[in-house]
Formats: C-alpha cells, sequence, structure tokens
C-alpha cells in the first residue's frame, strides 16, 4: 500500500480524496495554485504545496510542476479525482516514466475512450449496443448527407474528441445538414483544435444511463448498477438518481452485465462509466469516462461501498474488496449539483461565503469545500458542492432532499439552490418521468 498520494485536483472532489486517506492511514498532499491557498483542501491535507498561479495551465493543468510535488513530498501515487488530468492519457505517460502510480486506468484506455470513434468501435467489437450511424469519422459534407439518408434524419453531428456538449449539432432534416454539419466542425476546431466529426441517429426522447463498473486490471470486474442522469442544462448534469426510475431490474441485469464483461476483456483498472442513451428499453453507447464521476456518491449510497478507496487499493495492487454477488440495492439515491451562479442565466457568481450551514440528518451527506467566510476565486468550474440523499425508496429520497435543501444556507453568493426547490414542486420529478429534453424545454418555460 502507498504510504503518501498526492491529489492532483482542488474543491470538493479533492477533499473527498484526502478523507478516503485519512480513513486509510494514508498521508495526503494537496496541490493548489495561489488562488486555492486558503481553500479547504489545502487545510484538511496531511501536505500542501503551491504549483502555480490562479490560470489552471500554470497550475493544475501544469505537468512539471504535479511531477516534482511528488518527488519534493515523496508522494509515490497521484490521484486526479475528475477533471483536469483525469483523462490526460499523456499525463498518465509521464507519471509512469516517473516511476509513480497513477490512481485511475491505463494511459492506453484512456486514450481509447478519448477518441470518441475509437471508443464506439472497440466498445461494438466488445458487445456493446452503440447507436447507429457512420463508420467512423465523416471528411465532407457528401459524405454527411449521405450518412444521413442511410440513417434517417433527426441525426446528431458530434466532435471526435468532444466533451461537455461543444462540436455537438443536431440536423432535424436533409436541408439542415449542411449548417449543422459546417458549424459543428468549426465548433470542434475552435474548442479541441481537431475538427473531426461523426455522425449518429438522435433519438427523440432518450434517457441518460450510465452503468458504473470497476475493474482489477487483472480480468475482474463488476457493475455497480446505474444512474439516471437525464436532467441536463446544455449537456451538463444538473441531478442524477440512482437506480434509475424507468430501469427494471431485468434491464440492470442485463446491461449490467454487459458493460462488466466488456471491461474485464480489456483488463480495465479502477472506476469507469458507460454511458448510454436509453429508449424503448433498448442501450445505445455514446461514450466511456475512464474516472470518477462526480456523481459517484449516489453509487455509494445504494452499494455501501467507498470507490475512492477502491481504486487505491487496486492501484496499489490489492485485489477489488467485493464480487458481483456482494453487491445489492439498497434504497434510493439522489444528488444535486449545486453551483455558485445566478439564475436566471446561470451567470458565475464567485465571491465569499458570508454564512454556511450544512444540513444534516439521517441518509443526508454534502460533499463541499465551502465554510464561512471562503472566497470562491473566478478561476475555475462553478460547482461548489453536491448534495446527496438516500432513502429507503425513491418517494423518501425526494422528501429527504426538499428537507435537506430548506436547511442548506449559502449566503453572500448566488446559487442553484432555487432551481431545485422548483424542480421538486413539479409532478414529472415527482415520478420521474423526464428524459434529457426535459429540464431544457422547462428552463424555456419557467425561467425563460
Amino acid at each position: 500500500m502507498f504510504d503518501k498520494i498526492l491529489i492532483a485536483n482542488r474543491g470538493e472532489i479533492a477533499l473527498r480524496v484526502v478523507r478516503a486517506c485519512r480513513e486509510m492511514g494514508i498521508h495526503s498532499v494537496a496541490v493548489h495554485s495561489t488562488a486555492d491557498a486558503d481553500a479547504m483542501h489545502v487545510r484538511m491535507a496531511d501536505e500542501a504545496i503551491c504549483i502555480g498561479p490562479p490560470s489552471s495551465t500554470n497550475s493544475y493543468l501544469n505537468f512539471p510542476a504535479i511531477i516534482s510535488a511528488c518527488e519534493i513530498t515523496g508522494a509515490q501515487a497521484i490521484h486526479p479525482g475528475y477533471g483536469f488530468l483525469s483523462e490526460n492519457a499523456a499525463f498518465v505517460q509521464v507519471v509512469e516514466d516517473h516511476g509513480l502510480t497513477f490512481i485511475g486506468p491505463t494511459a492506453e484506455h484512456i486514450r481509447i475512450m478519448g477518441d470518441k470513434i475509437t471508443a464506439k468501435d472497440t466498445m461494438r467489437a466488445l458487445g456493446v449496443p452503440c447507436v447507429p450511424g457512420s463508420e467512423g469519422g465523416v471528411p465532407t459534407l457528401q459524405d454527411a448527407q449521405r450518412v444521413g439518408e442511410e440513417v434517417g434524419y433527426p441525426v446528431i453531428i458530434k466532435a471526435t474528441a468532444g466533451g461537455g456538449g461543444r462540436g455537438m449539432k443536431v440536423a432535424q432534416t436533409a436541408a439542415d445538414m449542411e449548417k449543422a454539419f459546417l458549424s459543428a466542425r468549426q465548433e470542434a476546431k475552435a474548442a479541441f483544435g481537431n475538427d473531426e466529426v461523426y455522425i449518429e441517429k438522435y433519438l427523440t426522447t432518450p434517457r441518460h444511463i450510465e452503468i458504473q463498473v470497476f475493474g482489477d486490471g487483472k480480468g475482474n470486474a463488476v457493475h455497480l448498477g446505474e444512474r439516471d442522469c437525464s436532467l441536463q442544462r446544455r449537456h451538463q448534469k444538473v441531478l442524477e438518481e440512482a437506480p434509475g426510475p424507468a430501469i427494471t431490474p431485468e434491464l440492470r441485469a442485463r446491461i449490467g452485465k454487459v458493460c462488466a464483461d466488456a471491461v474485464a476483456q480489456i483488463n480495465y483498472i479502477g472506476a469507469g462509466t458507460i454511458e448510454f442513451l436509453f429508449e424503448n428499453d433498448e442501450f445505445y453507447f455514446i461514450e466511456m469516462n475512464t474516472r470518477l464521476q462526480v456523481e459517484h456518491p449516489v453509487t455509494e449510497a445504494i452499494f455501501g461501498v467507498d470507490l475512492v478507496r477502491e481504486q487505491i487499493n487496486v492501484a496499489a495492487g490489492l485485489p477489488m474488496s467485493f464480487s458481483q454477488d456482494d453487491l445489492t440495492i439498497n434504497g434510493h439515491s439522489i444528488e444535486v449539483r449545486i453551483n455558485a451562479e445566478k439564475l436566471p442565466h446561470f451567470q458565475p457568481s464567485p465571491g465569499t461565503i458570508s454564512q454556511y450551514h450544512a444540513p444534516g440528518g439521517l441518509g443526508v451527506r454534502i460533499d463541499s469545500a465551502l465554510y464561512q467566510g471562503y472566497r470562491i476565486p473566478p478561476y475555475y468550474d462553478s460547482l461548489i458542492g453536491k448534495l446527496i440523499v438516500h432513502g429507503r425508496d425513491r418517494p423518501e429520497a425526494l422528501a429527504r432532499l426538499s428537507r435537506a435543501l430548506g436547511e442548506l444556507i449559502i449566503d453572500g453568493v448566488d446559487t442553484t439552490v432555487p432551481l431545485f426547490d422548483a424542480l421538486l414542486a413539479e409532478e414529472d420529478i415527482q415520478t420521474g418521468n423526464y428524459n434529457i429534453h426535459w429540464l431544457e424545454h422547462w428552463l424555456e418555460t419557467h425561467l425563460g
């Protein structure tokens, strides 16, 4: 086992890893920019080291600074959290070249899954169902038009190197193809430096369902059920729950086994999430995230496992602490992402927290690095906390979420908490009758 782990991240996820290390008796090292000198993860870690100025390019994305921090502190392994360098194959290679352990998958698996076309081809070969679409990239408008006719409209054009909804355009009819195709390529080039796109059938009312998988790197893997992440704004998740309201035990067992078998075949190590669009009881692969997800706590809640602890164990060469037969769903869990943003237009709202009170009680967890007097810097993502609730069933979880939101106090900045109060009053949310387009339509109607 490792004696010391460096956490190459910030905010609530860095604090989450610090806590796991503390429970395991492992010393933790926090890295931080000058803007995060007073951050909670810096205060809570056993050691802290500054790696650069506020810009993430010069700090949290700075390979040499992070490797140097390991050498200075004697850290043997690096936990990347999510975002930043968590899916950067080049960084993983550098970590390994310096004799350190990356707590996550191999550089090869990150590369395979980081390119949407390669990922789709790989998953199809492993028996995972995929959305009908182009075989590889679509280089010209004429090719795009041909694929559109073959697949049938509507279709969606996606950047092969895409993420976060960038480089994605929908062509509802053949007449829309030229504008959508050229726009997607232009946006992809600007966002990722790569204008290659591919085309898929556009499903009209799907849910976004993701399967949590975990492997030991030695051909053993399990699935930990699904999360429904359909409530999204601009392709960014807002609320997640597990298990999914529309997924039956039979569907879960079927797709779960397919996913676990797939990652076992490639000797995948650590946590990963295979994401699907789900419509008419069918699953269609869209991408795999080769890291811990923001919404991992809902899975932890219903299975009673610590995914970060498990990541550390398998990275150190230890076996997984559970088998598929050990994993039984207990109750229902919901997570809401709390951002420092001003409604109704979701503008970032950095500033100083004048008052903070976290909710508590049975079945309530909040993952946040906030404290009274903390200054939220303007340089990073606006996520400031995740409120997670767990109940014996979905109605109890919803009631608990409403109660916990009522207890939560965050003063000094605007937040998205009022959005969740409003959503919980909607019948479709209470019944679980929503899809990936529901929230966008609701926001247009209620927030303009």
